[in-house]
């Protein structure tokens, strides 16, 4: 067994991904298959070089990371995101509590609806699994 060693525990998720670089000339498609606010494993299905660090598109979570990559192997790789919000902004000031309460209940909605079209996604995905394991058995 290998020693883990990221500082976060990654959730194992079924997300769709899209690898971009040479500014945006070159892409693939990859799934995302586990994910932490610091990095993600993709698996990809096709073999490619890819550049040292690339942006990493999810659509589901509406957001486009800047990845490194750290590891590759025969089943996918593993990417580190960059920190350059938090590296290059200050801190912002103490916000009066009733903004901070709005700020959290707005941060759980956006997860609670980013849950949601997952667990949708994966409920397509087991249907599909179902009708194609039904049709195999008629």
């Amino acid at each position: 067994m290998s020693a883990e060693h990221r500082n976060e525990v990654r959730q194992r998720v079924f997300l769709k991904g899209r690898i971009s670089f040479n500014n945006g000339a070159s892409s693939m498609d990859c799934m995302v298959r586990d994910f932490s606010p610091s990095g993600a494993r993709l698996a990809l299905s096709e073999t490619a070089t890819l550049p040292a660090s690339f942006d990493l598109y999810i659509p589901q979570k509406d957001r486009t990371y800047r990845a490194t990559l750290r590891w590759r192997r025969e089943d996918g790789i593993g990417v580190t995101f960059a920190e350059e919000a938090a590296a290059a902004a200050p801190p912002p000031p103490a916000a009066p509590a009733a903004e901070t309460a709005d700020a959290s209940l707005t941060v759980l909605l956006r997860r609670i609806s980013e849950l949601e079209a997952e667990n949708a996604a994966l409920r397509r995905v087991l249907a599909g699994m179902a009708q194609a394991g039904g049709t195999a058995a008629a």
